[in-house]
């Protein structure tokens, strides 16, 4: 996420082995149904998963995504 709470497409993804991770970081000021929305979104459309998820002081979440590779694209979101 950038600083204002929206998902960013594809900054910092990491592959490892057979999944690729995607970190979004979730500010204090995104109440928890907010933040449900927006990944079960990308969960719904990007074909991601929950992998992690850190709660840090200062009610800052940092959340990681995961999915399976392959050899399709599939499309990312504006949000």
């Amino acid at each position: 996420m950038d600083r204002h709470g929206g998902i960013g497409a594809g900054e910092g993804d990491t592959v490892d082995g057979e999944w690729e991770y995607r970190p979004v970081q979730l500010s204090a000021e995104v109440s928890r149904m907010t933040a449900a929305v927006r990944l079960a979104i990308q969960a719904e459309f990007g074909g991601w998963e929950l992998s992690r998820v850190r709660l840090y002081p200062g009610g800052v979440r940092k959340v990681w995504l995961r999915r399976k590779r392959s050899g399709r694209m599939l499309p990312e979101l504006s949000v």
